[in-house]
């Protein structure tokens, strides 16, 4: 049986890129009696049926994949948060991340509009300082496009953050042919109109990207729950400071006795604004138990 990749999923069909090609299927019954739905980014097998139906048969092991949007297998998850309109919103810049970095995917985080405010830096020296690679971008004049387009050779690759923030401009900088819908901001509302209304792998640049509907807070909320007990790990910069930690077992890396991590925030060597993202992601999810998430 042929095997290939999910490029795109819509109303119930899939469209598999194989070597011969891409083939419209419809997923096997079995799968909907198992509750699994196909995803893109999937690798799967498939047969290719004269007179009938192509079907998806298999879907191999996922490395890992996101619920909303709805993706698999991916490698480096690019956060694209604009400086202003919309203004940049750390605690969503944040939580993102975190849930890339619990699903072991990589996060780039990419700053636009950055030509309409003189702040950017601030926010560069952040998360370079937490151990993030930043690319700031001028969607009016291109800069930053082809620092971006090396990072998605050989790479299946998301581009995600809030509506408006620029993500189907920045697209169409990479690659002029793709001719992303883009919308302005909306004035009345702060906030950008959704203008990808599917999730679709782009083969661009030596790779796979995925230009996917804009991220509300309510939508992760939704979505993607860590619990308070993996939530340290997923901050990189708390690494090597939370093994030393007075009681380390139940210590919650807030205001506990003799935490190492809050030491670390109040010399500085940790920023303010992402362990109070940290505290806000924690509080939400301090009363969920783990049978409650099955």
């Amino acid at each position: 049986m042929p095997e290939g990749l999910i490029v795109k999923g819509i109303g119930g069909f899939y469209y598999v890129e194989t070597a011969d090609g891409i083939f419209e299927c419809k997923a096997r019954g079995v799968f909907r009696k198992k509750q699994i739905t196909p995803f893109v980014g999937d690798r799967v097998s498939i047969t290719i049926n004269e007179n009938a139906e192509n079907t998806i048969d298999e879907i191999f092991e996922r490395k890992n994949n996101l619920v909303r949007p709805p993706l698999a297998n991916i490698d480096r998850l690019f956060i694209v948060s604009s400086i202003v309109d919309p203004a940049i919103n750390t605690f969503i810049l944040d939580k993102l991340i975190a849930i890339a970095e619990h699903k072991d995917i990589e996060p780039i985080i990419v700053f636009t509009k950055i030509d309409l405010d003189n702040c950017t830096q601030k926010y560069v020296d952040i998360y370079n300082k937490a151990g993030f690679k930043t690319i700031c971008c001028d969607n009016t004049t291109g800069v930053g496009a082809d620092e971006v387009k090396t990072l998605i050779k050989d790479s299946v690759c998301a581009f995600t953050g809030n509506s408006g923030v620029g993500k189907s401009t920045l697209l169409n900088n990479i690659d002029e042919s793709l001719n992303l819908q883009t919308a302005q901001t909306s004035k009345k509302l702060g906030r950008g109109k959704h203008t990808t209304r599917h999730c679709e792998l782009f083969k661009i640049a030596g790779g796979y990207v995925a230009d996917t509907p804009g991220f509300s807070s309510l939508d992760i909320e939704r979505c993607e729950i860590i619990m308070k007990d993996d939530l340290p790990y997923c901050f990189r910069e708390f690494e090597g400071y939370i093994d030393n930690c007075k009681f380390k077992t139940n210590c919650s890396h807030i205001n506990d006795k003799g935490c190492a991590v809050k030491k670390a925030v109040d010399d500085g060597e940790i920023s303010q604004s992402r362990h109070q993202s940290y505290i806000q992601m924690y509080n939400d999810v301090k009363d969920i138990k783990e049978w409650e998430m099955k």
